[in-house]
């Protein structure tokens, strides 16, 4: 119930280790309930061909970034509790500021493609030797009696990948059976994502970096593995001296998947709910709502606009967004002011599922639509410019994603789209209400969704100046845990159908025809001179939708259908 206390993320329960210094683990507000039976969803394995994989969640310290870096020190571990059979691919990494979360997946050999016996052509094999490739007793460290790191990179054999590196506290090199490489065929290439540590000078050339990894390949038809462990690398490189892979899944039948009714569980369990802004005036509506109350299809050259029934039936469906067609509110101005505000009570979200970082994860994306995109508000300083149509554009596509964990089923961070971008945000940082259910807050008639109350500024909010983005909690909410719809699983094949509005490819919303640089002339020559040549630089870096030239095209036709959320 929505009466019942907003949990914030500082006030999530974490269990607490021995040493204050050590990151404390994260759990979620409530515990996960037991999934539907099907499939291998929530197993607590992936198959993913030749190799099974199991996600590690339990780590012993090696060693501590602190005595380098007393401000942002970062903790390295070692993957403990490991099941019979399976192997340590690579140590974890992550700094000590943040609740332990994070995972390496170690794996087994499925023996389904060749004999055991066959070492040479097993899909994994232990390491021929490790190469140190860092310490912190290096030269231009501290002098450093105890306490010392270690870092080694094993030396596959001809044909095998390494997929992590592995740190101890002495210089004697790890066993070889300590951990083992994967053939090559695997294994997909992954590239750098953020640096965890940055230790040295790179100017005087002894520079050493620890990053984040993930898979080249993503998306949802991305093979690429996250294997939960880091990279290194030195001098200018910049991340891009990269020595090891990620995994591939080479399982075509993406056993881990949910079925639909563990779809329809998840969605219960944790469908975020959605609070508009107070003085929010254009709200979402359902999609047959919006035709029902008098919503129009254009064709090029064809004055008169076509009334679209409650299915859509009459879209064109397919092909690309050419500009041959688009959907427009009626021009009756008391029936068209009806339709741009919505319809709050019949809203849903609408519900995308696909699969994520080669089927170990799902994302679960939610769409959300409004008859209008409201006017803009200009912030420059401590003063707020309404502007009067900047902004504006009829039809307002907006999402966030939930991405879960196929081993568990649990939910491990969410994609906030915001306009143009957007941004990741842990599960552990959420604001949450009924147990594991986050808050997403939707800026005030931009619609773009924010993990926390607050003015987000869309420009340069260390000059002060840009689009604000208001995200406050209200009376006037969406709970996507009840209020959805699913309209497109592929990986299931032929379980769910597509309603026909969704193969709808062009615009959602007429070209505005509005002067908008004559606002923004009269905004900017109005300023004081040294601000002119800031603004007019940040207008120009602002998304075209900004200005209102165009209504957006449908879910399907965004990159990020298929593609991965820009992270």
């Amino acid at each position: 119930m929505l009466g019942s206390t907003c949990f914030r993320r500082n006030s999530i329960t974490f269990a607490a280790q021995s040493s204050s210094t050590h990151p404390q683990f994260f759990s979620l507000p409530s515990p996960i309930p037991q999934w539907p039976q099907g499939q291998g969803f929530a197993s607590g394995v992936v198959n993913l061909g030749e190799i099974e994989v199991f996600k590690v969640t339990r780590f012993k310290f090696i060693w501590s970034s602190a005595i380098l870096d007393s401000k942002k020190p970062v903790i390295f571990y070692k993957p403990v509790e490991i099941p019979n059979s399976f192997h340590i691919l690579g140590h974890y990494c992550q700094p000590s500021d943040k609740p332990l979360r994070g995972f390496v997946l170690v794996a087994k050999e499925m023996g389904t493609r060749l004999p055991k016996t066959n070492e040479e052509k097993s899909p994994l094999r232990n390491p021929l030797d490790f190469k140190l490739v860092w310490s912190s007793n290096a030269p231009g460290n501290l002098e450093i009696s105890s306490g010392c790191g270690y870092f080694w990179l094993p030396e596959p054999p001809e044909g095998y990948k390494a997929v992590g590196y592995f740190v101890t506290e002495k210089p004697d090199k790890p066993e070889l059976d300590e951990m083992c490489c994967v053939r090559a065929d695997l294994t997909d290439k992954c590239e750098p994502y953020h640096v965890i540590f940055d230790v040295g000078s790179r100017i005087l050339g002894f520079s050493f970096q620890v990053w984040s990894s993930r898979p080249c390949d993503r998306g949802m038809l991305g093979k690429g593995v996250s294997v939960g462990t880091f990279l290194c690398s030195s001098g200018l490189s910049n991340g891009e001296e990269n020595h090891i892979a990620c995994l591939k899944n080479l399982n075509p039948l993406l056993p881990s998947m949910p079925n639909l009714h563990q779809i329809h569980a998840l969605i219960n369990h944790y469908g975020p709910t959605v609070f508009f802004h107070p003085e929010e005036i254009y709200l979402p509506s359902s999609v047959d709502w919006f035709f029902n109350n008098g919503a129009l299809l254009y064709r090029k050259d064809v004055s008169k606009g076509e009334i679209i029934d409650a299915a859509g039936s009459n879209l064109p469906c397919g092909g690309s967004n050419d500009g041959e067609f688009w959907i427009d509110l009626p021009s009756y101005n008391d029936l068209r002011d009806f339709l741009k505000h919505g319809d709050l009570k019949n809203a849903k979200l609408y519900v995308h599922v696909k699969p994520a970082l080669g089927g170990t994860f799902t994302d679960i994306a939610m769409w959300i639509f409004a008859p209008f995109n409201g006017p803009a508000t200009l912030k420059i300083g401590i003063k707020n410019i309404p502007l009067s149509k900047i902004g504006e554009h009829v039809g307002d596509w907006e999402h966030f994603t939930l991405r879960i964990c196929n081993f568990a089923g649990e939910l491990y961070s969410i994609y906030f789209s915001q306009h143009s971008g957007g941004e990741w945000v842990d599960a552990f940082d959420l604001d949450y209400i009924d147990g594991n259910k986050a808050i997403v807050y939707s800026s005030k008639s931009g619609h773009a969704s924010y993990p926390h109350p607050g003015t987000y500024i869309q420009g340069s909010s260390k000059l002060g100046l840009g689009i604000r983005n208001d995200a406050v909690r209200s009376n006037s909410f969406l709970d996507s845990s009840i209020h959805y719809e699913v309209v497109a699983a592929e990986y299931l094949e032929n379980v769910i159908a597509e309603p026909n509005w969704l193969q709808f490819m062009r615009k959602w919303g007429p070209k505005i025809i509005y002067d908008s640089k004559t606002e923004l002339d009269k905004i900017i020559n109005a300023l004081p001179h040294m601000l002119q040549h800031s603004m007019r630089n940040l207008f120009n870096k602002f998304p075209v939708e900004l200005y209102g030239e165009d209504g957006p095209t449908g879910p399907k036709e965004k990159n990020n259908w298929i593609d991965d959320e820009r992270w």
